[in-house]
């Protein structure tokens, strides 16, 4: 087992998959465990079977997007044990464990010194193109993607990469010192954002613009306005402020839980207003908005929380 510094290290690619364990992959997951990835051909040449495995054998914990600082926690020489410190999980206190293809991470102190100083290129559109120059494209970035601002001018945006710097236009990005954008409309704003997305197929584990889980589409939609809850679903039902059911509001987290409500958490939507909801519902489906009344998982509410206040 290789020896590496455990922090200063950062996701060097599109999106990271992050396994159960070195053995998850199966042969067709070999799109996204290079550098650079092809998420999109990996997506498209699964079968609604290969999907449904990523769930039902446990294979897939998260994903992380580029430029997101991780931990190592093991290293097996071309694998790494990470954890991510912005995905808080009850099942490790520095953030979100799994593993990872060792060529998806770089150490790069530059890059972690500029994070620091807390002024982010954030990408606001669904995907954006990152320029290595004027002239010369680099990899497609999911949005949300947070990377340091060195420079800028009207239509360019100069960033720290773990890659070095690089470009971004400048119109699809919006520059945060990550302030949460807690007021009035920010539920109205997390609702918003999350309708950029309606038709986007689900994906297990998913935490990009390329396919999200239910409980990714509700984290990144509430990291959109500067606020972070915990990763899983089960654990975003245990804090933010208990609301109830007559005094919801958009931007609302609704939780459903197995055994009529009094089991464990297993889905999460946003609520839309007017007895409608926001969410990506399972595999076989795409991030939609649908009436509670009806809804298979009606009789399964067991709470909801609001963490925009």
């Amino acid at each position: 087992m290789t020896q590496v510094k455990q922090t200063g290290w950062a996701v060097a690619t599109t999106v990271a998959t992050v396994w159960t364990a070195p053995e998850s992959p199966r042969t067709l997951d070999v799109h996204v465990l290079g550098n650079p990835i092809d998420i999109e051909g990996w997506i498209g040449s699964m079968s609604l079977d290969d999907k449904l495995e990523l769930h039902d054998r446990n294979l897939v914990q998260t994903q992380a997007l580029y430029g997101t600082p991780v931990e190592i926690l093991e290293d097996a020489d071309d694998w790494i044990r990470v954890a991510i410190p912005d995905q808080a999980s009850r099942k490790e206190s520095r953030g979100y464990p799994g593993w990872m293809p060792r060529r998806q991470v770089k150490e790069n102190t530059e890059y972690m010194a500029a994070l620091e100083k807390r002024r982010w290129a954030v990408v606001s559109r669904p995907k954006t193109r990152l320029y290595r120059d004027r002239y010369n494209q680099g990899i497609v970035l999911s949005f949300l993607t947070r990377l340091p601002v060195l420079a800028q001018d009207e239509e360019w945006i100069t960033v720290a990469t773990p890659d070095g710097p690089q470009l971004l236009w400048a119109d699809d990005v919006t520059v945060t010192d990550g302030s949460a954008r807690k007021d009035a409309e920010c539920g109205f704003r997390i609702l918003e954002t999350g309708k950029m997305f309606l038709g986007l197929p689900y994906l297990w584990g998913g935490m990009s613009s390329f396919g999200y889980d239910c409980s990714g589409f509700a984290y990144s939609m509430h990291k959109s306005q500067g606020i972070i809850i915990p990763r899983d679903a089960s654990d975003q039902a245990m804090y933010g402020k208990e609301i109830a059911p007559e005094d919801l509001a958009p931007g609302d987290l609704l939780f459903f839980a197995y055994e009529e409500g009094r089991g464990a958490v297993h889905h999460v939507g946003i609520y839309a207003g007017a007895g409608m909801m926001i969410h990506s519902p399972e595999t076989i489906s795409s991030v939609e908005i649908i009436p509670l009344r009806g809804y298979k998982y009606e009789n399964e509410h067991c709470i909801s929380r609001r963490y925009w206040e």
